[in-house]
């Protein structure tokens, strides 16, 4: 299912250091949430159903994806 991007309004962290090195996000109708690479804003984006993107940010905020000491 392909879910229309044109008129998505990306935006970056506001921690985002120097802007290098960043995904972008779009809140998308239906609750979705488009994620793009901000080098590439031409390129693919992967779009998370409500619930994906809200497992997703549970997961990072609980530190499972954190590099191993």
């Amino acid at each position: 299912m392909n879910t229309d991007l044109s008129g998505a309004k990306w935006f970056k962290s506001s921690r985002s250091a120097s802007g290098k090195d960043c995904i972008e996000v779009a809140h998308l109708g239906g609750g979705k949430v488009g994620v793009r690479d901000s080098k590439n804003p031409t390129g693919q984006a992967l779009v998370f159903s409500p619930s994906a993107w809200d497992a997703f940010t549970a997961s990072v905020q609980n530190g499972e994806f954190n590099r191993p000491a």
